[in-house]
């Protein structure tokens, strides 16, 4: 009875079942409304982690962390809107709003060239922070002399300078690790995996239902009389829904920055609420168990879950595995790991937002911490298959415990060899 009301307890710290709907977080937290450019720094209040059950000790790390805060990705990101706004200020068009609003744009455009999706200093600073306090929450780990830490990055610069940050804090807490550091394209296959026929497949049903829902809750009418002092030009000239929706990812990527800069004043509260949520039925449509789409996108992660496996099972003493990539690979992996209510299934999207919540899973620099305990007077544990039976393992997300899909030991504490085998059948049903 104990050890299920510390599970249901747990529960209710998990994502998406909380005592605060969805539009009340984000009122008290804007910045959530900005889903994948939710600054790690800006996510919700966190708890303390359990102490471990007694007699226990963590000894092996097994990670996968998203690159921090960046640019847009895309040129036409930042010039498209410019372009608008500059050509309706030439034809006379814009509002005293409009024309405050492409100063503030003709002032930050200049930092994004040559810069896109590049890291920021907002995020390099996150993952600093990440690396501090894996050494001050793991001390075992990642304080004991001569450790080995395999550290291994996508080939893309933003998530090399991210495992870099992370790895420069795990060093200065302990100058005799030993680092083994590894990029390259060999290691793309599960770092950032390319998806089957089978997925793509089910990615185009929801992408169809993603744009349903783009139209049902985008209403630019508002912002377009904001902007512009001639609504005929606007019909004439430009795409008023996608103007909106880009210049909110402008607003919601600006805590990427360490800027005064903001955009948020252009947005009512109603309308970034409906701005959010479409983005947050689009995220899970494409990257989650969700019906709609099979039930099977969460699988675009089997390679990572399978390397998390094969990995361990080669764990003997304390050691830590790094994996730094981005977040349409940490999303799937917290559903398929189906951590807290990552993985849920909910058949009525017009009610996700009242279970899933995708800042709760994917800010810059998000992270998925599987951390391995044994006995204090284990030696030489095994954790492959048939392996110790004693070894336990908890799961954070964002350095926040998850529940797990096994049945605990005590609190956010799972026996290995049951998570490993609940996870190896649902790969082998899902190739099945």
């Amino acid at each position: 009875m104990k050890k299920t009301m510390t599970a249901l307890l747990l529960m209710a710290c998990a994502v998406g079942t909380t005592a605060q709907t969805a539009r009340e977080e984000i009122k008290q937290n804007i910045y959530l409304s900005g889903s994948n450019y939710l600054d790690y720094d800006h996510q919700l209040a966190t708890t303390p982690l359990t102490p471990a059950p007694k007699g226990y000790v963590p000894f092996y790390m097994s990670h996968y962390g998203r690159h921090g805060s960046r640019w847009l990705i895309s040129e036409g990101d930042y010039t498209n809107p410019l372009g608008i706004l500059r050509d309706a200020d030439k034809a006379g068009k814009l509002t005293a709003e409009g024309k405050a609003t492409l100063e503030k744009l003709e002032r930050f455009y200049p930092t994004t060239i040559k810069r896109l999706g590049e890291l920021t200093t907002v995020g390099e600073r996150q993952h600093h922070g990440i690396g501090s306090r894996m050494a001050k929450n793991f001390p075992e780990i990642f304080k004991t002399k001569n450790v080995a830490i395999d550290a291994r990055s996508t080939v893309v610069i933003r998530c090399i300078l991210s495992m870099e940050a992370e790895c420069e804090e795990l060093a200065a807490a302990n100058p005799t690790t030993r680092f083994h550091n590894d990029v390259s394209e060999s290691l793309q296959y599960y770092l950032n995996q390319q998806w089957s026929d089978r997925l793509k497949e089910q990615s185009r049903k929801g992408k169809a239902l993603r744009n349903e829902y783009m139209q049902k809750l985008t209403h630019p009418e508002r912002l377009m009389k904001l902007l512009f002092n001639d609504q005929q030009w606007v019909f004439d000239n430009v795409r008023a829904g996608h103007l909106m929706r880009q210049l909110f990812d402008i607003a919601t990527n600006m805590q990427s920055h360490d800027t005064d800069i903001d955009f948020f004043n252009l947005f009512t509260e109603q309308e970034i609420y409906d701005q959010w949520q479409q983005r947050n039925i689009g995220w899970y449509l494409e990257y989650s168990h969700a019906p709609q789409t099979g039930g099977v996108m969460a699988f675009s992660q089997l390679n990572l879950l399978k390397n998390i496996i094969e990995t361990a099972d080669t764990v003997s003493q304390t050691q830590a595995t790094l994996r730094f990539g981005h977040e349409v690979c940490v999303m799937p992996l917290a559903c398929l790991l189906e951590l807290g209510q990552c993985g849920a299934k909910v058949e009525n999207l017009d009610t996700l937002d009242h279970v899933w919540r995708n800042y709760r899973i994917f800010p810059m620099a998000c992270n998925v911490q599987l951390v391995f305990y044994k006995p204090k007077k284990a030696t030489n544990p095994s954790l492959g298959e048939g392996g110790s039976s004693d070894i336990l393992v908890k799961a954070l997300l964002n350095e926040r415990e998850m529940t797990l899909p096994v049945t605990p030991v005590s609190g956010p504490y799972y026996r290995w060899q049951d998570l490993r085998k609940y996870y190896m059948d649902k790969i082998a049903k899902f190739e099945q």
